[in-house]
């Protein structure tokens, strides 16, 4: 350990050498404040004439230091005095209005290095990625996980006097260096941030991007300043998720331990560097009670859709939520699920594992794409047609979009009812145009096992902001010659901000009061029960997970 550490320390004080001219580039530039004077570059970087410099003022200086010293991190408003108003303060986080800029601004403390520390924490950083053989993402545990590491390098720090580091700045630089090792260095703090719905690194030379649930899109003042530090976080992520990104394969599709969703980039696919999006896993999910409290859907929609989910344990609808990016249509579906009855069995089919339901008899199937050597890969469609053979009540597919829904469909018209998914498209006629063409290339006579159409959509509102509504619930009543017919059952009311009910009869409904026995009057009459149920729900601030999941089995048996 200790030659080892002596020949990196012996690399590091070979590369501050390097490091003269922009040393004496800063001390010249000090030294000529206030006054005209030429300066010139180490005597073996000379060119053939002195370059004259202009007075600098020393506000002037001051910005220019900044964006030189590149250890340090700069906030979007390090290039002016620019008038900061503070709008939020929580844990370490402080929101502030920057006077003049259109998006408030995120601030979270961020450890600082100056140009020696930082070669001392890559310096113990290096030796320790040589000595410690345990790969961080073998211990899932993160309090574990950070634990070992800190003990790990602790024991280099101290086997290591070369370094000649002070004893109140062991700690400083143990957790330095296991922060870039186990956690994701900078990000850190925005990933422990359970406010934030994404965090977007855009390339270098960029604030760093965050989408708040309260205050939506802001900068923050985190900014990466080499490429190779955003390529060292990605592929941190992907050694984690055991997938691959290199420039070969620039595209990654993976989540952190903690179930939240990376889309990554590397040149060439993306021409300004390499960019990573991260979008949050809410360790508490959303539901039906918080969609309700938030107006994506009210009270009465959510007491229908809950009737034809479960169908009066006769004839489960199936479903397809539709929408764009971003409007909300997984966590709309993961609260559909959660009010699946506990006794069903469950398959659900992700890319991405993102659903969190609080059901029992629940199995999880996850696609892969090809390994290095262009094997190994498991598909969506792969996995449809497994789930088939494994005796499944409902089959559950995070997003449809290529030759698996085929399969699902097939299975939602040969007896598997209450299936459901998701699917980008804007609206109901736009959604079956998808599913009927390719890549999808569903037979339109498969249609007829589809029950419904759920469309919901992001929306800025200019007092409310960003909003997410279901504006549209739709029945497929049948396909005769050739064409899917649908009737619009609720529609949303821009004007009210309201969903209403269009009054047209309810084709699912009618289905269920035919298998089930009962009138359509007595099926509507349960609707507004559960509509009332959620009413109450919604007055006791019941909106956990696991509480509202026990009042809908007590609701169950009552």
């Amino acid at each position: 350990m200790g030659e080892i550490m002596g020949d990196l320390f012996k690399d590091t004080q070979q590369k501050k050498k390097k490091d003269i001219r922009q040393d004496d580039f800063n001390k010249e530039l000090q030294s000529i404040i206030g006054s005209p004077k030429k300066i010139s570059l180490p005597e073996e970087e000379q060119s053939t004439k002195d370059v004259p410099i202009q007075k600098i003022d020393s506000k002037h200086f001051e910005n220019l230091k900044n964006i030189l010293n590149t250890t340090k991190e700069i906030s979007v408003d390090s290039l002016g005095e620019v008038q900061k108003t503070v709008v939020a303060k929580y844990n370490q986080v402080t929101i502030y209005k920057l006077e003049g800029r259109p998006l408030l601004h995120y601030e979270v403390p961020v450890p600082k290095a100056n140009t020696s520390e930082q070669e001392i924490i890559n310096t113990i950083k290096e030796a320790a990625t040589r000595i410690i053989s345990l790969a961080p993402y073998k211990i899932r545990d993160e309090k574990q996980r950070w634990n070992v590491y800190y003990q790990k390098v602790m024991e280099i720090i101290n086997s290591s006097p070369e370094l000649k580091i002070p004893e109140s700045m062991l700690s400083f630089y143990a957790e330095s260096v296991v922060r870039e090792m186990v956690g994701f260095g900078k990000i850190d703090l925005l990933l422990k941030d359970d406010l934030l719905e994404e965090i977007m690194i855009i390339g270098p030379n960029h604030p760093v991007y965050v989408f708040h649930r309260q205050y939506e899109m802001m900068t923050t003042n985190i900014v990466f300043y080499t490429d190779k530090e955003i390529q060292d976080i990605v592929g941190r992520i992907a050694r984690y998720a055991g997938r691959r990104i290199d420039y070969s394969q620039p595209l990654l599709d993976a989540r952190l331990p903690d179930g939240s969703r990376v889309n990554a980039t590397l040149p060439p696919a993306s021409v300004q560097g390499s960019t990573l999006t991260i979008r949050k896993f809410r360790e508490e999910p959303y539901t039906v009670v918080d969609l309700i409290s938030y107006k994506t859907f009210d009270s009465y929609v959510a007491g229908f859709l809950w009737t034809c989910v479960e169908g009066l344990s006769t004839k489960p609808a199936n479903i397809v939520i539709s929408g764009g990016t971003g409007s909300g249509k997984t966590t709309t579906l993961n609260v559909l699920c959660s009010l699946i009855p506990e006794y069903e069995r469950i398959i659900s089919i992700e890319d991405t594992s993102e659903l969190n339901l609080p059901l029992k008899h629940w199995i999880r199937l996850e696609s892969r794409p090809p390994g290095i050597e262009g094997t190994g890969e498991i598909t969506l469609e792969m996995l449809t047609k497994n789930a088939l053979r494994m005796r499944p009540d409902r089959i559950i597919v995070g997003e449809v979009r290529g030759a698996e829904a085929d399969t699902l469909f097939t299975a939602m018209s040969t007896g598997h009812d209450g299936s459901m998914g998701t699917l980008h498209a804007n609206n109901s006629d736009e959604t079956l145009t998808r599913i009927t063409n390719p890549p999808m290339n569903v037979p339109k006579m498969m249609l007829a096992g589809l029950d419904m159409i759920i469309v919901q959509n992001r929306l800025h509102d200019k007092k409310k902001g960003t909003i997410r509504r279901i504006v549209e619930i739709s029945e497929v009543s049948g396909v005769i010659e050739d064409q899917i017919k649908t009737q619009r059952i609720f529609e949303w009311d821009p004007k009210r901000d309201k969903i209403y009910d269009t009054s047209i009869p309810s084709r699912v409904v009618k289905n269920i009061s035919t298998y089930s026995g009962r009138t359509t009057q007595n099926v509507k009459d349960e609707i507004d029960n559960r509509a009332q149920f959620f009413d109450l729900l919604l007055e006791k601030n019941i909106r956990k997970k696991d509480d509202v999941a026990k009042y809908i089995a007590k609701y169950y048996e009552s």
